[in-house]
């Protein structure tokens, strides 16, 4: 993968956004999520919804696996709907990111095959 060429990591979360309907009031999958860490580990997710409003967004799943492994810092992250298109996280995301750890402000955020801007440039003014 070259420096501006993310094509290959948006195809690995793509092929996560595969919707699944567990149940009336379940759906899930519909966006995948991939982060590299700063050691370079890849963390996946899946987005879960429920008819209640409840759930979470792949960033988050992915987030979850990531600190199982006892990483918090984020080199590279990316969202993909299930029609291939790339979701710049949700405001939610973005400052849980922040939060995780003070560093990922510099974490690059894919926004399409050949752009990623640093987090910093998609959090409002601190």
């Amino acid at each position: 993968m070259g420096t501006d060429d993310y094509t290959e990591i948006i195809a690995e979360a793509h092929r996560l956004a595969r919707p699944i309907v567990p149940s009336e009031h379940c759906s899930a999958g519909t966006v995948g999520a991939v982060i590299v860490s700063r050691s370079g580990k890849k963390y996946t997710g899946i987005c879960l919804d429920f008819s209640s409003s409840l759930g979470f967004c792949a960033e988050h799943a992915a987030i979850a696996e990531m600190l199982k492994a006892h990483e918090s810092e984020i080199a590279l992250v990316v969202a993909v709907y299930q029609d291939g298109g790339v979701l710049p996280p949700c405001g939610r995301c973005r400052e849980m990111m922040w939060q995780l750890n003070d560093s990922n402000v510099d974490a690059l955020v894919i926004l399409a095959p050949d752009r990623a801007v640093p987090l910093r440039e998609l959090l409002p003014f601190r």
